[in-house]
């Protein structure tokens, strides 16, 4: 078995007591009284034990003391998921939704979000989204999930408009 890391001495187990005392973060906290006890001379596996970790997380605490300070004593932050739509595609989906959809190209009249999961997601990004996380989406996006008004697909805009103007008689 080696020799056991240093621990960098530019706090005292008194001063870490202290911060871990006031420390709102418990993970912290415990991180920091294991360091504590190990810089009073308690053996590593015992200093582990009363902190509630094994050695091997105390070591692993060591690491990132002596690297980074009272900083690597804290949680990093995880990754996450990376995101279903890449940012090109979020704005040619926006594109999409504030364009009304032509029948002969893309077989709808209007955009629901089933018509968009299957006519921009499935056919122009080849991927499959389900329309309730469109919908999160498209509130993302900043737009509303508001349906809009229904239009037959054969109706005729010019007959509609001279109709309004008391054309056809």
């Amino acid at each position: 078995m080696g020799a056991a890391l240093p621990i960098r001495v530019d706090l005292s187990a008194a001063n870490l007591r202290a911060l871990a005392r006031t420390e709102k973060n418990v993970r912290a906290a415990l991180r920091m009284l294991a360091l504590a006890h190990a810089l009073d001379g308690l053996g590593r596996a015992e200093a582990a034990r009363l902190a509630g970790m094994d050695r091997q997380a105390l070591r692993d605490t060591v690491v990132r003391y002596n690297a980074e300070g009272i900083a690597g004593l804290y949680d990093r932050v995880a990754p996450g998921r990376l995101p279903w739509l890449g940012a090109s595609e979020l704005a040619e989906l926006k594109q999409a939704i504030l364009k009304r959809p032509d029948l002969e190209r893309d077989g709808h009249v209007e955009w629901t979000l089933p018509a968009l999961c299957e006519t921009v997601i499935a056919g122009r990004f080849g991927k499959t989204l389900h329309p309730a996380s469109l919908s999160r989406i498209v509130r993302k996006l900043g737009l509303s999930r508001q349906k809009t008004r229904p239009r037959h697909p054969k109706s005729d805009e010019k007959a509609q408009e001279a109709f309004k103007k008391g054309g056809l008689k």
